[in-house]
């Protein structure tokens, strides 16, 4: 490899980017726009549970119970229904999410801890309606405890102590910040590498290349560092980004960020570069690498945790690189976990590097 010859490519490479009118928007605006918009809607925290309240008590504590409720941060009572088809109605028709209802004479049956609220839970959207349901329990509880306390009765049992360890607020936006930068590099490093080539090979220009004494590895060197070193500043605008917009900073060493979006990189280079080696035209590239982009995000743990999954789901996981840059990035930022602790996802991504550089290798043909 002549670094010489290696040099003047690049050049030209960086040339054709900063005329392309194209890339350097994709490069300025996708970061910023996946960074800043994402987090805010691709969010699974529940929030505004709409409840419809039976109250067949009309007693003081059960007023207490719905004005409570309707104060809750998550929770929204919608509606006070007579019947509890009137309710079933307000569920059908989207009105409410939760149906709670207080059976007669609650109050008084609470002298001891006799009676309880039936909660009845709106299982289409099965997340909202479990913890809508979960909600709606636990600000009952404490109302009772407190009326309880106060009218001086035996309390109810305690609920035992919750500590939230690495996410204390149960914000969604700490778990998926991480995990948002494999997009971007996905799309920088593999995504775009495969259309340029392509694209070369469509204009006819790569033939040309083809019949100089260029190697083929300073070539296809040419094509890649630019996109490697546009990767690295994604990523730091990601970082940036999750600092300013929503506070968030990695608790572990930086340095392990960046080995992990080198590494990860690498293996994208390789996968675009063996797919733009096998298709003739830039569409053909799209569909294919298209249809990976779909397979990674959703099955590498970016939106669906994998525990989730069904087990020959997650064992088809282990084959999907992103899996485990995402691991690394979710350890080292909520967990600070160094790249010892995470030696096993390092060695699988060097490995899906070199194998996807060697297939890259071996498919590209330079034709004299």
């Amino acid at each position: 490899m002549n670094p010489q010859i290696l040099k003047a490519l690049l050049r030209k490479e960086i040339t054709l980017m900063r005329r392309n009118p194209i890339i350097p928007k994709i490069i300025l605006v996708m970061p910023l726009m996946v960074m800043l918009f994402i987090p805010l809607v691709a969010n699974l925290d529940v929030k505004n549970v709409n409840v419809a309240v039976i109250d067949n008590d009309h007693s003081l504590l059960s007023r207490r119970i719905i004005a409570d409720a309707d104060a809750a941060d998550a929770i929204t009572v919608a509606v006070i229904c007579n019947s509890h088809s009137e309710a079933m109605d307000a569920i059908e028709n989207g009105y409410a999410d939760v149906l709670l209802t207080i059976p007669y004479d609650y109050s008084k049956k609470n002298q001891g801890n006799g009676s309880v609220v039936d909660i009845e839970s709106n299982g289409v959207n099965a997340t909202k309606g479990m913890l809508g349901a979960r909600y709606v329990s636990q600000s009952v509880i404490e109302t009772l405890r407190q009326w309880q306390t106060e009218n001086g009765l035996s309390a109810i049992s305690s609920e035992p102590s919750v500590i939230n360890r690495y996410n204390p607020t149960l914000d969604f936006r700490n778990y998926m910040i991480p995990a948002l930068m494999v997009v971007l590099l996905i799309i920088i490093c593999g995504f775009l590498p495969a259309l340029n080539l392509v694209s070369e090979k469509e204009e006819g220009t790569l033939d040309a290349m083809n019949v100089t004494p260029v190697s083929r590895l300073t070539f296809v060197l040419s094509k890649l560092i630019p996109f490697w070193i546009i990767g690295l500043i994604v990523v730091t605008v990601g970082m940036l980004v999750g600092w300013l917009v929503y506070g968030l900073v990695p608790e572990g060493n930086i340095g392990a960020i960046y080995l992990a979006t080198i590494l990860f990189s690498l293996v994208m280079s390789g996968l675009g570069v063996s797919i733009a080696n096998q298709s003739a035209t830039m569409l053909q590239s799209i569909f294919v690498m298209f249809a990976f982009i779909m397979i990674f995000q959703l099955m590498s743990g970016l939106f669906t945790p994998i525990g989730s999954m069904p087990p020959w789901a997650q064992a088809i996981t282990y084959a999907i690189p992103p899996r485990y840059f995402i691991e690394i990035m979710r350890a080292v930022y909520l967990k600070g976990a160094t790249v010892i602790e995470l030696g096993a996802q390092y060695l699988i991504l060097a490995a899906f590097a070199i194998i996807l550089l060697l297939i890259a290798s071996a498919t590209y043909k330079k034709r004299v």
